[in-house]
């Protein structure tokens, strides 16, 4: 399956937020989207997903346009985790994660519902929480809670059918994420992606963008500036023009053979 963006953009009150963006996203890969502040990330990711309609271009999925999808048949192949998840209704966080799977899998067994609500949240460290009400958790749990929400729609849809998982969108998973947590769910969006499903992730830290993504795609003023493999496109150059960093502060891991920048010779250059 392939989600891909035909030269679509999004307009508003004569400004160009995304200008004509051709991409395509692959199942089985993880791809990382990056840029400054305002560089038109999350309005990309959006348009990605189907929720904000392009001004111009279209979006296609499995083989066709976006907007020939029902909702349900949409919420199987694509799940979006927004920057913002306002939440005021309370739910335990077993019914709130399996509410996930109610449109795209909705015949699915009540009782399969919830136990693959409780796997999901062990795999995202919360099951000794399960009930609780959501409102009572810190932001960094209760985002956490919502990636499981979205999870459980793409692998409830995928259930017992032999087919792997849908797309996984995430708009800055690891904002409120401690450093082990960070870890956890980009491990797990990984994790999806080795599972066969297509992974699209806007972050950024460029040392974790570098280390998870097969393929990264770079944002600058509202325009795809530039894609591929991070050791390819995460240059000193680039670095430079994009970021405004000073020549020479991305280096190269040994291990990994993947770019990375220390802050500590950004405080220097301060």
């Amino acid at each position: 399956m392939k989600l891909s963006l035909r030269n679509a953009g999004w307009r508003v009150r004569g400004q160009d937020i995304v200008h004509e963006a051709s991409l395509n996203f692959e199942a089985g890969q993880m791809t990382a989207i990056i840029g400054p502040n305002g560089a038109g990330k999350s309005t990309l990711l959006r348009l990605a997903s189907g929720l904000l309609p392009p001004t111009s271009g279209d979006v296609w999925i499995d083989g066709a346009p976006i907007t020939r999808f029902s909702s349900a048949c949409l919420a199987a192949r694509r799940a979006m985790l927004m920057q913002d998840s306002p939440l005021r209704a309370q739910f335990l966080l077993r019914e709130l994660v399996a509410m996930g799977g109610r449109i795209s899998a909705p015949f699915m067994n009540t009782s399969v519902r919830l136990e693959l609500a409780g796997q999901l949240l062990e795999r995202v460290g919360l099951a000794a929480f399960s009930e609780r009400d959501v409102m009572d958790l810190s932001g960094g749990e209760r985002q956490r809670v919502h990636l499981a929400r979205v999870l459980m729609q793409l692998e409830a849809a995928a259930h017992g059918t032999g087919r792997p998982p849908g797309f996984l969108l995430l708009d800055e998973p690891i904002s409120a994420q401690d450093l082990s947590r960070q870890h956890l769910v980009l491990n797990l969006a990984r994790a999806h992606a080795l599972a066969g499903g297509g992974v699209v992730v806007v972050i950024h830290d460029l040392n974790w963008a570098a280390a998870c993504a097969d393929h990264i795609v770079v944002m600058h003023e509202g325009a795809i500036y530039a894609q591929g493999p991070p050791e390819q496109v995460l240059t000193n150059a680039l670095a430079s023009h994009v970021f405004g960093l000073e020549d020479g502060r991305v280096r190269m891991h040994v291990g990994s053979g993947k770019p990375y920048v220390l802050p500590h010779d950004m405080m220097c250059q301060s």
